[in-house]
């Protein structure tokens, strides 16, 4: 059985931040939605309760020690930091990372993943939901100069021989990778600049699934956004229109694909279309095993292109009643399963190339995480360990 390099997203928002005290109240963290999370129908998992490592503040270096020695142990090559660069300087749950560039701990691979998008007030959580959504901090592209100031923004953390690289290439994941304007200006700008700084470029990878295209003018702007029937019929497409705009990669992810063919197309519009023009609390669930059988494709074997594992999806601690996506019945046994199948789909691949990504290390606000919580301890870190490490 092949033996992936395995990747993890990693969600830094588990301390308090000014912005977020504002946006959300005093001492607002990932953890605050988690808490007061509750089921919604019978058989519902929630709340979820973090076992081993509590509640924990990722401003104290012995915990991300600890999450790193977890997830080695487990066969996790390293983490993908998520970071959230809005363009003009501003980031937002840009220190848990800071401080493990600048510290040197823990000493495991990471790298950077850009989550470019706006946020909203119901990006977060649902304590907003009785009024109308509105932006709370933009993404924008303000263009070449801001790209430099990007870069050179992180050119240590690029330096640093804990990085994650690929064919010698520094890995860089974009999550709406057609929301950037122009990002054929912005790869020739990093590449040049990795090379003036003594590196041999980057290795862009960009997220396929239902990402949205933004145009900004002065006056409007245009979306297009790929449907979900669209994701479910030709992911030949969908993933080809990444690689001619210049990404080296893509990481697949097959979550909405796998929603619409789990309750057939007609049903899935019918539920959408109630909720939206009705207003309906509709809680729209799935059967995880229903998932792991139609979430990869044909596509997902290209060299090119590397697919996510996934324990679980539930975002109704960010969004409660109002959720539109819940997994149910996930067990450690099935995630087995759709771990095989990934596996399967990179098997033939050169040592280099065998990459899947974990959606997520610690997501727990969305359900898709593997530290240990109350229920199940460590059993999906001790399948991760035995398919990665003990054959």
């Amino acid at each position: 059985m092949s033996k992936p390099r395995l990747i993890a997203f990693y969600l830094p928002q588990f301390y308090p931040t000014t912005e977020n005290d504002e946006w959300w109240g005093k001492g607002f963290t990932e953890w605050t939605n988690v808490g007061r999370a509750k089921p919604l129908f019978k058989g519902h998992y929630q709340p979820r309760v973090p076992a081993d490592l509590g509640y924990y503040d990722l401003r104290i270096p012995k915990v991300r020690i600890q999450q790193a020695e977890m997830a080695k142990e487990a066969g996790i090559e390293g983490f993908c930091y998520w970071h959230y660069w809005f363009g003009s300087g501003k980031e937002l749950l840009e220190r848990p990372f800071n401080e493990v560039v600048n510290s040197g701990h823990p000493n495991f691979p990471f790298c950077l993943g850009w989550a470019n998008h706006t946020w909203s007030t119901k990006t977060w959580s649902a304590s907003n939901s009785q009024f109308k959504e509105t932006v709370i901090m933009e993404q924008t592209y303000p263009g070449e100069e801001d790209y430099k100031l990007h870069f050179n923004t992180y050119l240590k953390a690029f330096k640093d021989s804990r990085y994650i690289r690929v064919d010698g290439k520094l890995l860089f994941v974009i999550f709406s990778p057609l929301s950037i304007p122009n990002f054929a200006e912005m790869k020739r700008i990093w590449n040049n600049l990795a090379i003036e700084n003594g590196l041999k470029g980057f290795y862009f990878v960009g997220i396929a699934e239902n990402y949205t295209v933004t145009n900004n003018t002065a006056s409007h702007s245009i979306k297009k956004r790929y449907t979900y029937s669209s994701l479910a019929k030709k992911a030949e497409s969908v993933y080809n229109n990444l690689f001619e705009k210049g990404f080296d990669a893509v990481n697949s992810r097959g979550s909405n694909r796998a929603q619409v063919l789990s309750d057939s197309p007609l049903v899935y519009y019918i539920k959408r279309f109630m909720m939206k023009v009705f207003n309906l609390k509709i809680i729209v669930k799935y059967n995880y095993k229903d998932i792991i059988n139609n979430y990869y494709v044909k596509e997902d074997k290209w060299d090119n292109v590397y697919p996510t594992i996934i324990p679980n999806f539930d975002r109704s601690p960010r969004a409660g009643k109002n959720t539109t996506n819940i997994w149910y019945n996930s067990t450690p046994e099935l995630f087995r399963k759709q771990i095989i199948k990934a596996m399967d789909l990179i098997k033939d691949r050169d040592e280099e190339h065998k990459i899947l990504f974990l959606q997520s290390w610690n997501e727990w606000g969305e359900g898709n995480y593997v530290e240990p919580d109350l229920k199940y301890g460590r059993k999906f870190l001790d399948v991760l360990r035995e398919l990665l490490i003990s054959k």
